[in-house]
């Protein structure tokens, strides 16, 4: 998606580790014109998957997911990180590893939202070894749910998560694909040999 790789490369910002920061538009504040149009791409790629739900983790997720479920016309469902006293216990948990925030969450859906009737289109900002997206296909399968796609704003293609989501068979749609990073500059798929 053209705009987004464009957004990046103006308003981006890179950091040690192969770490890429949006929280300008994307992950803290959020451009909803931005988030319109790639809900409006997702729909595009994936409008044939007969989708029941669009599922995301919490937080930076739901931006992106919200749109997205509008133009289905369908529920978004976030997995919840922290337990609460109206969630309950009758949940599915999956536990992920962050690696920007350098710790372990349980991701947590409840029972009474995700059932094996559902065909869930699942969004998130980001995809790099996978952890999240692990959790999120997992919450899935214990409730017996299809996953009928895979919808990620930025991909860093050069990190295993993709790879081995396609691998099993998974069909996922970035719209900006990361291949590396020079100094501070971010290369994106199809640019690699651009001087």
């Amino acid at each position: 998606m053209d705009k987004l790789v464009e957004r990046i490369k103006s308003d981006g910002t890179v950091f040690p580790g192969e770490i890429l920061k949006v929280d300008n538009f994307i992950n803290h504040m959020v451009d909803p014109e931005l988030m319109e149009e790639m809900g409006e791409d997702f729909y595009q790629h994936f409008h044939d998957k007969e989708v029941t739900k669009v599922l995301t983790a919490e937080v930076s997720g739901i931006a992106i997911a919200t749109p997205v479920a509008k133009r289905f016309k369908v529920p978004m469902l976030f997995a919840k990180k922290s337990q609460s006293l109206t969630l309950g216990g009758n949940v599915y948990t999956s536990r992920i590893y962050s690696y920007t925030k350098e710790q372990h969450f349980n991701l947590r859906v409840s029972k009474d939202f995700l059932s094996a009737d559902d065909k869930v289109l699942i969004i998130d900002d980001f995809l790099a070894n996978g952890e999240a997206l692990s959790g999120l296909v997992d919450l899935c399968q214990q409730a017996g749910a299809e996953v009928a796609g895979i919808g990620i704003a930025i991909e860093k293609s050069f990190q295993a998560g993709g790879e081995k989501f396609r691998q099993a068979g998974f069909d996922i749609y970035s719209q900006a694909v990361i291949v590396g990073f020079t100094d501070d500059q971010v290369i994106f798929a199809g640019e690699e040999d651009k001087d």
